[in-house]
């Protein structure tokens, strides 16, 4: 097509067409040209890279005021993670299990996968979370 429309343009410029000529020719050429697909249907969508979580918050009127928090981690790196934990002997698992359930956080390495996380990188891929609060947004989201 463009090969068509650099003709329309030589034409025009040796006087062999009049300008509304050529932007007739140009028209045609246009309707002719079948629509391209968009960007988006053109392929697979990315897989994410990040996970990302931004907090904003209003600050108490005897505090330092407003402040916000951006945290971009690789999703790499918990794979990384994900990894290393069969390099963990399993007494210690037991151990840092323990004191995350003490803490209020129940998750077991022991049954962490890498699998399992690819899964979990595939579902957030989709979600995105925000929290509107009046002194405070929290975004959690992949990208």
């Amino acid at each position: 097509m463009d090969e068509q429309r650099r003709h329309i343009l030589e034409m025009l410029a040796e006087g062999k067409v009049t300008a509304d000529e050529a932007e007739r020719l140009i028209d045609a050429l246009e309707r002719e040209r079948p629509e391209s697909p968009p960007r988006a249907a053109s392929g697979p969508k990315p897989r994410p890279k990040y996970l990302r979580v931004m907090v904003n918050w209003a600050g108490d009127s005897g505090g330092d005021g407003p402040g916000r928090v951006n945290v971009r981690v690789p999703l790499q790196l918990l794979r990384a993670g994900v990894r290393l934990t069969s390099l963990v002997p399993p007494q210690a698992l037991t151990k840092v299990n323990a004191k995350l359930d003490k803490s209020g956080v129940p998750i077991d390495l022991t049954e962490l996968k890498p699998q399992h996380l690819e899964e979990l990188i595939e579902q957030l891929d989709d979600v995105t979370v925000d929290v509107d609060d009046p002194d405070a947004k929290v975004q959690v989201f992949c990208e």
